[in-house]
């Protein structure tokens, strides 16, 4: 957990950190003055990437980013708060190896378990029922929550872009956790942390995400979700 700590001070871990969603979401919260490890199977990957973020968030905000890289495994154990953000098809087999470093985290997980075909974007069962309840099946003594399903890699890794407009919605069962990765999404500009539930209800927030990329398709967008009267 935090320790009692304001979210600005802890330490974001990101595994997966090299792929699209994960670079997105370190560099967006890079250029909010988060600290940021990068982690990913491959440590000199991950260290030449979280470079580059660097040097991107330094150059949109004038100020030194704190962004390095490292092994999926060195970032889990370092970090305060850990996002995951890797393929659901190397979701588990990851989790499973870090059972121990993440003991006592907040771990947050953005996974979407989704397949495409001919006809584009659909749903995979999970037998937990969603990713994010995998994680907690798999992570017995974190503090698991479900967040940053719907946001676009594409306009995360924009920042001639400096605010954007959405909301995500995060599930969990720890209070405590879920308003700590709810101020953590507010630190995006424009963005807002949304309760939406306990993390059984994951799998329809995971299941979103294929209707999202439908309607991104057919429109050429990259639409996000915005919740009203709140």
């Amino acid at each position: 957990m935090s320790d009692g700590r304001a979210v600005e001070e802890l330490v974001v871990g990101v595994l997966g950190g090299t792929g699209p969603q994960g670079r997105g979401l370190a560099v967006r919260l890079a250029t909010a003055g988060q600290r940021i490890l990068l982690g990913s199977r491959d440590a000199e990957r991950a260290s030449e990437v979280a470079g580059q973020i660097a040097e991107r968030a330094a150059a949109a905000t004038g100020n030194e980013a704190s962004v390095t890289g490292g092994a999926n495994a060195d970032v889990a154990g370092a970090a305060d708060l850990v996002i995951v953000a890797v393929p659901f098809g190397g979701h588990a087999d990851l989790l499973r190896e870090l059972v121990e470093p993440l003991a006592g985290k907040v771990v947050v997980d953005c996974v979407n378990p989704m397949g495409f075909d001919e006809l584009g974007a659909y749903v995979l069962d999970v037998p937990e029922g969603s990713a994010a309840q995998q994680a907690a099946a798999l992570l017995p003594d974190s503090h698991v929550v479900g967040a940053f399903h719907h946001l676009s890699a594409v306009l995360l890794e924009d920042l001639s872009k400096p605010t954007l407009d959405g909301d995500v919605l995060v599930v969990g069962d720890d209070r405590a956790s879920t308003d700590l990765v709810q101020a953590l999404a507010g630190r995006i500009p424009g963005m807002r942390g949304v309760y939406a539930g306990r993390l059984r209800n994951a799998r329809q927030v995971e299941a979103l995400t294929a209707n999202l990329v439908s309607v991104n398709r057919r429109y050429k967008a990259h639409a996000g979700v915005r919740i009203t009267d709140v």
